[in-house]
């Protein structure tokens, strides 16, 4: 079968990235040939016997909104000319202005522009408005390229029903989740203290963007307040975070450890007791698939996207992200009870084995030779 795959870049260090790369990795392992549509991908991918790299470049464009459109056009025109040779097309979003015959889902930019931590609600200024300008034009072409799919992948319950909202057939999409690197995230021992982390204590572990109101570290922070043996391990970027100001504001300075961007979140995990996650919005997060095959408890918010993952035997899913107080009650019931959580963390690793980058892979070439064989 020949694969066509439409995306911006392909490779492991991104989402989007790592998704089409697993997918066009697994073609390419059961023989069939993957074209790659491109402005960049891993080296080795590329060099694949049975992979053929289309570069389409936008990078002379200013803008990111300028890229995406020339980028779209540019893989468009190749398609017209060359669709003819493939027997399917992957997709991702708006990124041509191609009709192919998958189209990933991994974001809706209109339920996102209707978000109230949505940048424009909740920063003034030039950069607010060129982010309100290009969550509009996204969402504008994103729905006409879903709506002209043959068949929406969407990363999550909660994209599915977003794509719904935005007009999309509920038939024509099919839910796929992300994965995740078991052998990269597992349980096992870790020094606290060669990471920088308090030891002797329940440690409770937030991994993600901390400049910005979404990820919900406030929220977390007020909870903490009412969990005085709790600690607090934080991975993000300090830089211009209103957050470490607001935890001396609240008196935790010796609870929560502001650990800066890590590249070494599997260890920090692995070091942790439980995984704390509320987003106020996510599409599929990638670490919350992560905190579970760590064989992390896990407690997150149903504005999560992939939340629908975590089972009561290992996580709490809070109805409203902003409950400081049910927050606070999650967290004060997991780590009273340290055998419940090993129970917990057992099972969380379980469950994450089921959502390899391989499984995830295969599910997607499953759709794709059922296509193939009806054409």
């Amino acid at each position: 079968m020949e694969i066509g795959i439409v995306t911006n870049e392909i490779g492991p260090g991104s989402g989007q990235g790592r998704v089409n790369y697993e997918v066009a990795q697994a073609a390419c392992e059961r023989g069939h040939h993957v074209v790659l549509l491109s402005s960049e991908v891993d080296p080795q991918l590329a060099a694949a016997r049975n992979a053929t790299w289309i570069q389409i470049s936008a990078e002379n464009w200013p803008t990111r909104l300028l890229k995406d459109q020339v980028f779209a056009w540019r893989s468009a025109r190749w398609l017209e000319a060359n669709a003819s040779r493939l027997d399917v097309v992957l997709g991702n979003g708006c990124n041509t202005w191609f009709s192919p015959d998958f189209n990933a889902a991994h974001f809706v930019h209109s339920a996102w522009k209707e978000s109230p931590v949505h940048t424009s609600q909740v920063q003034t200024g030039p950069y607010a408005w060129y982010q309100w300008l290009y969550t509009t034009v996204n969402a504008y072409w994103e729905k006409r390229a879903f709506r002209e799919a043959g068949t929406v992948i969407a990363v999550s319950e909660q994209v599915r029903n977003e794509l719904v909202d935005a007009g999309i057939r509920r038939d024509a999409i099919r839910v796929v989740h992300n994965g995740v690197d078991t052998s990269e995230f597992k349980p096992g021992p870790a020094e606290r203290a060669d990471l920088g982390l308090p030891e002797n204590v329940p440690l409770a572990l937030f991994v993600g963007e901390i400049r910005t109101p979404r990820k919900n570290l406030d929220t977390v922070l007020e909870a903490l307040d009412s969990v005085p043996t709790l600690h607090l391990a934080v991975a993000g970027r300090r830089a211009e975070s209103p957050y470490p100001d607001m935890a001396r504001r609240l008196g935790l300075s010796d609870r929560v450890h502001f650990l800066g961007f890590r590249k070494d979140v599997p260890d920090l995990m692995r070091a942790a007791d439980l995984f704390v996650f509320p987003s106020r919005y996510e599409a599929c997060s990638l670490v919350l698939l992560e905190a579970m095959a760590s064989g992390l408890p896990i407690v997150t918010a149903q504005t999560a996207g992939g939340a629908e993952l975590v089972e009561d035997c290992f996580g709490r899913v809070l109805p409203d992200p902003n409950d400081e107080q049910a927050l606070a009650q999650a967290l004060d019931s997991l780590i009273g009870d340290p055998e419940q959580l090993e129970d917990m963390g057992r099972a969380a690793r379980s469950a994450a084995t089921h959502h390899t980058w391989s499984n995830m892979a295969n599910e997607y070439l499953a759709l794709f030779e059922q296509e193939d064989s009806r054409s």
